[in-house]
């Protein structure tokens, strides 16, 4: 899987690289089990500080998404509790996208499509 951040986005980098992770999780590009880069390596990959990167792994495995250990790194956690809600900064975002697509005129059947796609 190939990480890549946008150094002018309001998004901090850690975010970037978590969200991205998360999505990868979620649409299977990352596997149950798989290893992850070390913190090192993904920081010389792509040229940033270790301290963001070892900050985006503390996040994913505070939230359950992977596991670490000093042995075995950092790895895609085989089962991740699922919980069946949506977290309330989750909603917030949602509602502010919402909000934006429709001041843009997308209307709710093109919102619902391109839910539908993503889910």
């Amino acid at each position: 899987m190939v990480i890549k951040v946008d150094d002018y986005s309001d998004v901090p980098i850690y975010m970037q690289i978590r969200n991205q992770i998360v999505m990868g999780i979620s649409g299977g590009e990352l596997k149950p089990g798989e290893q992850l880069p070390t913190v090192r390596a993904l920081a010389m990959e792509m040229g940033i500080n270790t301290m963001t990167v070892s900050k985006t792994y503390q996040i994913l495995k505070n939230e359950g998404y992977i596991t670490t250990d000093r042995k075995n790194g950092a790895r895609v956690r085989e089962e991740i509790k699922q919980s069946g809600e949506v977290s309330e900064d989750n909603k917030a975002e949602l509602r502010r996208i919402v909000s934006e697509a429709r001041l843009s005129g997308v209307s709710k059947s093109e919102l619902k499509k391109m839910i539908d796609e993503y889910y």
